[in-house]
């Protein structure tokens, strides 16, 4: 599956439009997570523990994506983006979107 954010995947014709596809997880933090973000924290930098919360949640909404594509006869995805809400306290929405097509090589 070829997935770009760009509206063309160069070297490739548009053969056929299908329409919005999306791939949604919804994700909370542990108590544990919290604490270890909170030690983390504390001494500054990066906070690994956060970082691979989000990283997960995203790779598993655009592997949803691409799931969701193939289901509508889709080759490629165009125009893909993220978004993310925070649903209550803790917990977030990560949504993948972009247009399903269908492509060939030129």
């Amino acid at each position: 599956m070829l997935v770009t954010t760009t509206n063309e995947l160069p070297g490739y014709k548009i053969i056929r439009h299908i329409g919005l596809v999306r791939g949604v997880t919804v994700r909370s933090r542990s108590v544990l997570g919290n604490l270890g973000g909170a030690l983390q924290s504390v001494f500054g930098g990066k906070l690994s523990i956060y970082v691979d919360l989000a990283e997960h949640a995203r790779k598993e909404a655009y592997d949803l994506l691409v799931e969701h594509a193939r289901e509508m006869g889709g080759n490629a995805v165009v125009a893909m983006r993220y978004d993310a809400n925070e649903i209550m306290e803790g917990i977030t929405e990560v949504l993948a979107y972009g247009t399903a097509v269908q492509v060939e090589p030129l």
